[in-house]
């Protein structure tokens, strides 16, 4: 007898409590249900129901079967509506939420992409930096840079991003070249108001020995592509992701410094509400999102020469 059958009857019998529910549910005989689980019971050489004349009562074994028996069952719908939606098309609003500055930056690019390969499609882009509720926003997807603790959100990880901390050749030009972290402490620097602790720098030498530089900072900005910008005008020393200041330093606009320290790597990740029924537009989104940041970023640093 067919094993997923077997399979889709035992756990009918156990959801329903009968033979005769299994075999409604499946459009089977009562006497058809019974023998596709006999068969099952005589192929594992265990004994999965007990059965009186009134109910059926799983055993031991039975309880544990049924667990996996259900789990493998959900995996293979989701597996068949997956592939089905696959060769769907995706049209309807997309509503993406993303961090101010890295939606101005890169995202951009993605969203012309996505459109033109998929016109019946509209995207709405939410651009901000605090936390929203996904579902009381109406929001389809959204990108989450560093910690993320909502164990309802399903989440794809899409890069890594390290952060930085650069300053202009003017500046460095009068202040000097920070050496060790604890220079920093003496310069003027740049903050991002929104991050856990603002002034809080946290960097580690080849040993791992870890240094912190924290206390007041000389400006400190909600948005990150105004420090971008005070950075490169020589206002002080900046810290941040590298997709703020990458391009930058590639240019030559701005001095990566400390190249013997590392510094925390954030993690950035596409998230969206549900794992079951996710819609054919998101799940595209996202994959197009892992394509254009997943192995090699944009903002991935280049190898700078040690001043």
């Amino acid at each position: 007898m067919d094993q997923l059958m077997s399979l889709n009857v035992f756990v009918a019998a156990v959801e329903e409590g009968s033979f005769a529910g299994a075999g409604r549910r499946l459009h089977l005989s009562p006497a058809m249900a019974g023998k596709y689980v006999s068969h099952m019971e005589a192929r594992l050489s265990a004994r999965l129901f007990q059965r009186t004349t009134r109910r059926l009562s799983l055993t031991e074994v039975g309880r544990t079967y049924y667990e996996r028996s259900r789990q493998i069952l959900g995996a293979l719908d989701e597996a068949n509506r997956e592939a089905t939606a696959a060769q769907g098309s995706a049209r309807g609003l997309l509503r993406v939420a993303v961090p101010v500055t890295f939606g101005a930056l890169h995202l951009g690019a993605v969203v012309a992409r996505y459109v033109a390969h998929h016109p019946e499609v509209n995207v709405e882009v939410l651009l901000g930096d605090r936390y929203i509720d996904l579902l009381d926003a109406g929001v389809d997807v959204a990108i989450r840079i560093g910690q993320l603790d909502d164990p309802a959100l399903v989440t794809r990880r899409l890069a890594s991003c390290p952060m930085v901390v650069c300053a202009s050749a003017g500046f460095v030009e009068r202040h000097g070249l920070p050496r060790t972290p604890e220079d920093l402490q003496q310069l003027p620097r740049l903050a991002f108001s929104e991050a856990v602790s603002a002034g809080d720098w946290t960097f580690t030498d080849d040993s791992g020995r870890s240094y912190r530089i924290d206390g007041p900072c000389r400006v400190v900005a909600n948005n990150m592509q105004m420090l971008l910008a005070c950075a490169l005008a020589g206002a002080g020393v900046a810290y941040g992701p590298a997709f703020v200041f990458g391009e930058d330093i590639r240019q030559g606009r701005l001095l990566a410094l400390l190249p013997d320290y590392a510094t925390t790597a954030l993690t950035m990740q596409a998230v969206y509400p549900g794992a079951r029924g996710i819609p054919i537009k998101v799940r595209r989104f996202v994959d197009y999102l892992a394509e254009d940041f997943g192995s090699h970023p944009p903002w991935e640093p280049q190898e700078t020469p040690r001043t």
